[in-house]
């Protein structure tokens, strides 16, 4: 049996679409904090059961029975440590085989500021002494295709993230390894996989794309790391949120979203979806 944390969430969808596509449904266990928001996957003859990441209680009943369990991290920044230590602790006393855990790109030499609750889950699992496999996760193309618009309508496309090589990949790409993974007859445990788009470009580049694929001239506009945080609350973003983003934007300047492995396709056994494939579906 193979349960999903935060499985209502996009990227937890996408990991029970491709198990489905490997194992019986019923060997899956879709577990979420609201049961009623999921009776789509229910349909599917997959469990679904309650798990709340502060909720420990909710967590023991969810992974009973459990021989591999995949850890989505938290989206809730700053109580995610925390909430993962709930995680690793309910599985490690069901006695599970494997527990995946998606990390960040590098976690460990991250310049990102969203590395460090990364790097406390990593700890956590080495002193738990738990078998795990890590999913160091790249940018999701997705964070930028959202800015892809508002470019449009404004005329530039702003960041902080300079000259930076960005190895984005889809969300189903990272979705896909994922469930590669948890369905592999080679043993898992003790892994780190350094999950990364086939191709890097600069902002400046996706700007360029953007430009083509449009027929205007939509030209990158780099700013300074505070000025892009404050530009992003001007356009309605919350702070916490506008400041993740700039800090990551600026750890991407830095080389921290960029691998050439080639890790993630090796692993679906198939290109990562195009740049510019996902720019034109989201313009037409």
């Amino acid at each position: 049996m193979i349960v999903v944390t935060g499985a209502n969430g996009q990227l937890g969808r996408l990991v029970i679409k491709h198990l489905i596509s490997k194992v019986d449904a019923s060997e899956i266990v879709a577990a979420v904090r609201t049961p009623e928001k999921a009776s789509d996957l229910a349909a599917l003859g997959v469990q679904v059961r309650e798990a709340d990441y502060s909720k420990p209680e909710t967590l023991k009943k969810a992974f009973e029975g459990a021989e591999k369990v995949l850890l989505i991290s938290s989206s809730e920044v700053g109580q995610r440590t925390q909430q993962h230590r709930n995680v690793i602790d309910a599985a490690k006393n069901e006695g599970v085989s494997l527990i995946a855990y998606t990390s960040l790109l590098h976690a460990d030499i991250s310049p990102l500021g969203l590395a460090t609750e990364h790097i406390e889950t990593e700890k956590y699992l080495k002193e738990n002494k738990v078998p795990f496999v890590l999913l160091r996760n790249g940018w999701y193309t997705e964070n930028y295709l959202a800015s892809v618009a508002p470019s449009i309508e404004h005329g530039a496309f702003i960041g902080s993230a300079g000259e930076g090589q960005i190895s984005s990949a889809s969300r189903n790409d990272y979705a896909e390894a994922a469930a590669v993974v948890l369905t592999s007859e080679e043993p898992q445990a003790g892994k780190v996989y350094e999950l990364a788009g086939d191709e890097s470009y600069t902002l400046a580049d996706l700007a360029a794309v953007i430009s083509r694929e449009t027929g205007k001239q939509i030209p990158y506009v780099n700013l300074p790391q505070n000025e892009f945080k404050e530009a992003l609350i001007g356009a309605g973003l919350p702070e916490p949120f506008a400041a993740l983003l700039a800090n990551s934007d600026a750890g991407a300047s830095l080389g921290g979203l960029f691998d050439d492995s080639s890790e993630l396709s090796g692993l679906i056994g198939r290109p990562t979806k195009n740049l510019s494939e996902m720019i034109k579906a989201i313009i037409a």
